[in-house]
């Protein structure tokens, strides 16, 4: 299971990669989308995938008995998504604010600002 989702990591970090290099700055944002979602991903897998119960520790013991899951990495995964939403919906309002004024999505076709000498 490991194996497929190490694959998995790999095709998205691949298929984002390959998105943020088109022309168009809506395939950016997907690339983006794709590159948060496989650093997630990748997070996950590194921990290990072992199936227990939350990691509580019973009255008068010093740790956890039995098998049970990592809750450092829920927690980055947790932080990531969030922090993740926000760059992605500043982005998204961002590039529908160079849209409004460029009326092209398209990355060569937009003006540094800057008027040509």
């Amino acid at each position: 299971m490991e194996v497929l989702l190490a694959i998995l990591v790999g095709f998205l970090y691949a298929a984002g990669v390959y998105l943020m290099l088109r022309r168009s700055i809506v395939k950016l944002l997907f690339g983006l989308a794709l590159l948060g979602n496989a650093t997630n991903l990748l997070i996950f897998v590194a921990a290990g995938l072992q199936r227990g119960r939350p990691a509580f520790v019973p009255i008068g013991a010093t740790e956890p008995k039995g098998p049970v899951a990592d809750p450092l990495a829920q927690a980055l995964i947790l932080t990531a998504i969030v922090i993740g939403f926000g760059l992605l919906a500043f982005a998204t309002v961002l590039t529908r604010r160079v849209y409004d004024l460029q009326q092209d999505d398209d990355l060569d076709a937009l003006s540094g600002g800057e008027e040509d000498v």
